[in-house]
């Protein structure tokens, strides 16, 4: 099958081969609207730069582009160890790239096209068909926790749902029936499912949810315990979206004199390192984003090697009891391998 070259877009777009190298390279003496246009017929054809041609003649290029929503914070840094281990143990290398916004990340992907082999994206609050569009039908992209897409690609999916539901089931065994849920930002995929997951089970039980809403940054944590604080009617139980939020809380309630859990129980979501060794340590979810990334990578390369990848695979956190939420607990023994099906 051929392969559309830059004087097929040249022809479908009505304009020069010149104006489609100059547009699809960043040029500054292209209007706005004429790029736009020759990048929408370049990926509607699949065209791949020369630099990226090499890969369909098996010169690959050996590098794999990482577009993840942050470079910062625990839980990314997780992530992209996983991968960069698992890259590293391929020979592969890794371009990286964070997204801020649907302008960034398309951007971000025009940039990496002809520059990478393969790509893997995490991007729970854009809305993938825009990413998507910007990418070549011939370039293998795994997409981690994204928005449901159209497009058949290799997915990973978090059961955020039933996780919520168990830490709030976990919650309410240890004695806690005013438990309030700190979400991450509305938009998010996964802060959204946790909400649901949270609320079904609040119901299920008679109790009233209460949901707060964060940021997935520690500040965020620190803002809610304060709001809490004055609450005349406290709650005996806070359920943060991710372990950041929930140790910015944590930290807050501790130095107000209240004693963790005993007044009040703090619960997280990831189980980041961090997690293990503040004190009390901290109860989560353990999502194991590294080992996440790490099989990105491998998807990633298996669909190099030839195989065809399509499915989505359901990732399920396991709950890590830990002493924020009862008191004088050890810490649960080490999970089993971690359940990707």
């Amino acid at each position: 099958m051929a392969h559309a070259t830059i004087r097929d877009v040249a022809r479908a777009a009505n304009v020069s081969i010149a104006t489609v190298s100059r547009a699809l390279n960043g040029h500054g003496n292209v209007r706005a609207n004429l790029r736009e246009h020759v990048q929408s017929v370049a990926a509607a054809l699949g065209y791949v730069p020369h630099t990226g041609a090499r890969s369909l003649s098996l010169a690959r290029t050996n590098a794999i582009g990482v577009m993840l929503p942050d470079l910062h914070g625990e839980f990314y840094s997780e992530a992209l160890r996983g991968i960069d281990a698992e890259a590293s143990a391929r020979g592969l290398q890794l371009l990286l790239s964070n997204m801020h916004g649907d302008q960034r990340g398309t951007e971000t992907l025009r940039f990496m096209r002809g520059r990478v082999d393969a790509l893997i994206i995490m991007a729970p609050d854009i809305d993938p068909e825009r990413l998507l569009a910007h990418i070549p039908a011939s370039l293998p992209t795994v997409l981690i926790s994204c928005p449901d897409v159209a497009a058949d690609h290799p997915q990973f999916r978090i059961d955020n749902v039933a996780a919520a539901d168990a830490m709030v089931e976990h919650l309410v065994a240890s004695g806690r029936r005013r438990i309030v849920h700190l979400s991450g930002p509305r938009g998010n995929r996964d802060a959204e499912e946790r909400i649901v997951g949270y609320r079904a089970a609040m119901t299920r039980h008679g109790l009233n949810p209460r949901v707060l809403t964060g940021d997935f940054d520690e500040e965020s944590g620190t803002a809610a315990a304060q709001a809490l604080l004055g609450d005349v009617e406290g709650p005996d139980a806070l359920f943060a979206a991710n372990d950041m939020m929930a140790i910015g809380a944590l930290v807050v309630f501790q130095r107000a004199g209240l004693n963790v859990p005993d007044d009040i129980a703090v619960a997280g979501f990831d189980d980041i390192p961090l997690a293990r060794f503040v004190t009390p340590a901290l109860t989560t979810m353990r999502v194991g984003i590294a080992e996440i990334g790490a099989e990105a990578v491998s998807r990633a390369a298996a669909i190099l090697a030839g195989g065809n990848d399509t499915g989505i695979r359901w990732v399920a956190p396991q709950i890590r009891q830990r002493a924020s939420t009862i008191s004088g607990t050890a810490d649960t023994p080490p999970p089993a391998p971690h359940n990707i099906s």
